[in-house]
């Protein structure tokens, strides 16, 4: 009997799962994110703070640039391969 609960409590899990990934995605989620032609980084946050991001470029060297809250552009999505929080503040 014990295996039958654990079978169907992880039955229950994975639906739960694919139900949660099944949802829709937020608009503009934290952090980089691109859509099909533009690539961004979102610094969420309520404090009003400035902090340094490292951009990966495609075919060119990275950088470092100094984002406030909100959403930020970054260039072409074929051209950044990504972008994350260095840990400073600027």
């Amino acid at each position: 009997m014990a295996g039958t609960l654990g079978v169907a409590a992880l039955a229950l899990t994975s639906l739960g799962a694919m139900t949660a990934a099944a949802g829709p995605v937020a608009a503009d989620p934290c952090g980089f994110y691109e859509t099909s032609s533009d690539a961004y980084y979102n610094h969420c946050t309520s404090d009003g703070s400035r902090v340094v991001i490292k951009v990966e470029v495609a075919w060119a060297p990275d950088y470092e640039r100094c984002v406030g809250p909100g959403t930020s552009w970054l260039g072409s999505a074929s051209k950044i391969d990504g972008a994350y929080y260095t840990g400073r503040t600027c």
